[in-house]
């Protein structure tokens, strides 16, 4: 004879085995449908596919093939920006190397005799064909190259205020090491490192202070562009608009209240640093409102 409570207790039994069953089933179905594109948003495609420059005569080898002299280089070129560069095409070839020097099968061919079509050698100029005179180099020929992809830059080197690249006075490559690591020198999460970049020429601004001006602490980028600008000391706005991005501001009974002081005159004046009031842009030591 089956008693109530046994049949009680089966029935919740099997409720409990089936509710076990379908949530397993979904754990599994989540795993399946999910997994594959956790995998895929996890991982950052190490390539990049460019289309270069043709070179008559060369064909590009890919940098492979520069391992067999330039082995130094090419190891420590595996962890540089430019490595991941691929020519476009049927047959993929990694052509980081070439992507700068140009297609070098001649060079390769000529077991270094022959010079890869952008090869950057300083030294002595190279005869004309005459041979009476001698043909300078271009001295913004590595420049030429990087503008081949980066024309972006190119442009913000033909605005009113910039570095002195295109006089031929700085090079890209004192900032963006081709070679090794990352292309901004002393770049990738290290926002404090960068500045080391510009710091190499501008050691005044290092300081220490013993007022520090906060934005320091965001990057010499968060006011100056790194290559050009239409504003003067490469600025990348003009006036107070420059501190008023970060320095809370308010309307208040017709004045102009920043930091719960009244500048309505004194931002007619000039801009916070050439009205003579905050002179101190990158530190002080002596005012915590960097006045001197």
């Amino acid at each position: 004879m089956i008693f109530p409570a046994t049949i009680r207790k089966t029935l919740a039994q099997l409720r409990s085995l089936c509710w076990s069953q379908r949530r397993w089933s979904a754990v599994i179905l989540a795993l399946v449908v999910f997994l594959p594109f956790a995998a895929i948003s996890c991982r950052t495609p190490k390539r990049a596919i460019v289309k270069l420059p043709d070179v008559p005569g060369a064909k590009y080898v890919g940098s492979k093939e520069c391992e067999q002299c330039h082995e130094e280089i090419y190891k420590t070129f595996q962890t540089a920006d430019h490595s991941i560069l691929l020519m476009g095409g049927a047959n993929l070839v990694n052509a980081g190397c070439e992507a700068c020097h140009g297609p070098s099968s001649i060079h390769a061919e000529s077991g270094g005799e022959t010079k890869p079509p952008y090869h950057f050698t300083a030294g002595r100029p190279v005869a004309n064909t005459m041979g009476a005179t001698v043909t300078h180099p271009d001295t913004r020929a590595v420049e030429t190259v990087c503008f081949t992809c980066h024309a972006n830059v190119r442009g913000e080197f033909g605005l009113p205020h910039r570095h002195p690249v295109m006089e031929g006075k700085m090079s890209c490559i004192e900032c963006h090491p081709p070679h090794k690591g990352s292309a901004h020198l002393n770049g990738s999460t290290a926002l404090k490192a960068q500045d080391e970049t510009c710091l190499k020429c501008h050691p005044t601004q290092r300081g220490p202070f013993v007022f520090e001006h906060e934005a320091m602490h965001e990057g010499c980028t968060s006011c100056h562009g790194a290559h050009g600008t239409v504003n003067p000391k490469l600025l990348t706005a003009r006036d107070s608009n420059l501190c008023l991005k970060c320095h809370f501001q308010r309307v208040q009974g017709g004045q102009l209240l920043i930091g719960g002081s009244d500048h309505t005159l004194r931002v007619q004046q000039g801009a916070c640093w050439t009205a003579g009031c905050h002179e101190a842009v990158h530190g002080s030591r002596v005012n915590s409102s960097l006045r001197y």
